[in-house]
């Protein structure tokens, strides 16, 4: 991490003979966060069915708060942007447009509040079921009034919990591909790998990482 800091590497992939709270630790000691982020968050890139969908947090943020929700979304939204998707975001609930009142549905709804004040230019909808988000007919017969009218394919999850478990379950028992943990939020690539990724995961992070590298040094 340190030769990352000092440039005497263009990145830096960590993490297979450590668990993530260990292996992230001197990224976020040492390496700055990139102006207007505040924390550093997780996100996966899973191909399924040729569509392809970004998660996160899916590894940083155990119970992040609206205004951090608001920033993680936002965040993978760019991401997904860098790869030449157009980000459609559902802000992850069990509650459906309020039909819950529970402070853990509030805050997702007020995340959503807060990223479509703060881009306005996006897509992004919520707080809704994942059912619903991915279902374009079922969304637009009952629920007309939503931004969100295609499948979303950026899921942001109320809390690393959701997040993490998802992710998993579609890597394994759906056979989803995956590509990450992409770590967002940070000045340079610095990435943590898990340690049940096979050669081929890994390779797919490092070309991420050399792209993301690249760009760094054209700016």
């Amino acid at each position: 991490t340190m030769m990352v800091e000092k440039g005497d590497a263009d990145a830096s992939l960590m993490g297979v003979t450590n668990n993530y709270p260990i292996s992230i630790k001197p990224a976020l000691e040492i390496i700055d966060m990139q102006e207007g982020v505040s924390r550093a968050a997780g996100l996966f890139m899973m191909i399924y069915k040729n569509k392809t969908y970004f998660l996160a947090d899916t590894a940083v943020n155990i119970d992040p708060t609206a205004e951090q929700l608001a920033e993680i979304a936002e965040c993978t939204a760019n991401e997904a942007i860098k790869f030449g998707v157009e980000p459609k975001i559902a802000m992850l609930s069990f509650s459906n447009f309020g039909t819950v009142d529970h402070p853990s549905a509030n805050k997702v709804r007020e995340a959503t509040e807060i990223i479509k004040e703060r881009r306005p230019e996006l897509i992004v909808e919520g707080e809704m079921h994942a059912d619903v988000a991915t279902n374009p007919e079922f969304l637009k017969e009952n629920f007309p009034f939503s931004k969100l009218q295609e499948a979303a394919n950026v899921l942001i999850f109320p809390d690393l919990n959701s997040g993490n478990i998802a992710y998993k379950m579609m890597k394994e028992i759906a056979g989803a591909d995956t590509i990450g943990p992409i770590l967002m939020g940070l000045k340079k690539p610095v990435h943590i790998l898990v340690r049940t990724q096979d050669v081929s995961e890994i390779v797919n992070l490092a070309a991420i990482a050399a792209v993301e590298a690249e760009a760094s040094n054209n700016h």
